[in-house]
């Protein structure tokens, strides 16, 4: 597996070995010995596939308390995934990285715990897929409003849908700091 470092230490992009021929191809989506050997050691407690059309903008979400580390891929279609940091303190708060995930590239984004996280669809269709290391918890669902201007994400649409919860996020310095998770240093 080539393990790529993004501009936010700890959030990867994975590429996973792909084992194709004439008949199709074989992925490891995960390997606890493998994954553990490039410092993803979380435990995962939950796996989600959600589906979703072309301008379906989802995020950006966070947990505080119960901060969830995510393993995320995509099965078909291609998204434009993003992590923000929003641990308090830490040097790069409200910056963000993002990565195009496709079923054609297998590439996977690990997205530590203390990071928001979001994804647009850029394909027609597309089933993504996340493995989590804390269950969802609804009363500590947090959320940042996808288009905030202080995190400058670059979204490849300008035209988005949105839940009606995902719209009415704040933006990231209008949250209380005792409701974002704390950088460990």
């Amino acid at each position: 597996m080539k393990v790529n470092e993004t501009n936010l230490p700890g959030v990867l992009i994975l590429e996973p070995r792909i084992f194709g021929d004439a008949r199709g191809f074989f992925q490891e989506t995960w390997q606890k010995s493998r994954y553990e050997a490039i410092g993803i050691t979380e435990e995962f407690v939950q796996d989600n596939i959600s589906f979703s059309t072309r301008g379906v903008l989802r995020g950006l979400h966070y947990q505080q308390p119960h901060a969830q580390g995510k393993l995320v891929s995509v099965i078909q279609g291609e998204v434009f995934d993003v992590a923000v940091d929003i641990r308090v303190g830490s040097p790069t708060f409200g910056q963000w990285a993002g990565a195009f995930l496709s079923g054609e590239n297998h590439h996977q984004l690990w997205i530590p715990p203390g990071f928001a996280h979001g994804f647009c669809v850029v394909s027609d269709t597309v089933y993504f897929a996340y493995k989590c290391s804390v269950v969802y918890t609804p009363v500590a669902e947090g959320g940042i409003t996808w288009n905030d201007p202080d995190i400058g994400i670059e979204w490849p649409l300008a035209e988005v849908k949105l839940s009606g919860k995902d719209q009415d996020y704040p933006r990231l310095r209008d949250i209380n700091a005792e409701r974002l998770p704390q950088f460990g240093g």
